[in-house]
């Protein structure tokens, strides 16, 4: 996990102020980040290396997001595949949509749905468990989770 500090960076590099080892599920290799990142800092964007292709503009999105006052922003997309539930029930897909990362946060908020050491499949999961609002933006259909192989080889055709 990279922990970078704003004032550091310059407008098209950020500096890394520290490289964290990860733990052994998502929720702990967030927290391993979150005890390298300064006590004064006010915003936490979480972002997972699964995306590699999150745009400048969706980092802006979501951080002007949170600067507004958000507990918690996510960026999401449509869903566009029909879903049925595993008894064969159709499910109307116009109700959901696919979250990504970056996720921001107001870091108190972020550090309180940490302690006690939950896990969850994201950070937002986290913070509506105590309470927090979770604001959905729109996301990138191009920022795609690279987790198989098959993944790797579709982006591989995207890049070229």
């Amino acid at each position: 996990m990279l922990v970078v500090h704003p004032d550091r960076s310059t407008d098209r590099e950020p500096m890394v102020d520290a490289v964290v080892g990860g733990g052994d599920t998502r929720s702990a290799s967030v927290r391993a980040g979150l005890a390298a990142v300064p006590d004064d800092a006010d915003i936490v964007l979480v972002h997972d290396a699964a995306r590699p292709l999150a745009s400048a503009r969706l980092w802006e999105r979501v951080l002007a997001a949170v600067q507004a006052g958000n507990d918690a922003v996510v960026p999401a997309v449509p869903v566009v595949d029909t879903l049925r539930e595993v008894d064969g029930t159709t499910v109307d897909r116009t109700a959901y949509v696919a979250v990504q990362t970056p996720q921001g946060f107001r870091a108190a908020v972020l550090r309180r749905a940490h302690e006690g050491a939950p896990e969850g499949t994201d950070d937002a999961s986290l913070v509506e468990a105590i309470g927090g609002k979770v604001l959905v933006v729109d996301g990138e259909p191009e920022n795609r989770k690279i987790t198989t192989a098959a993944d790797l080889t579709a982006l591989r055709g995207f890049a070229e």
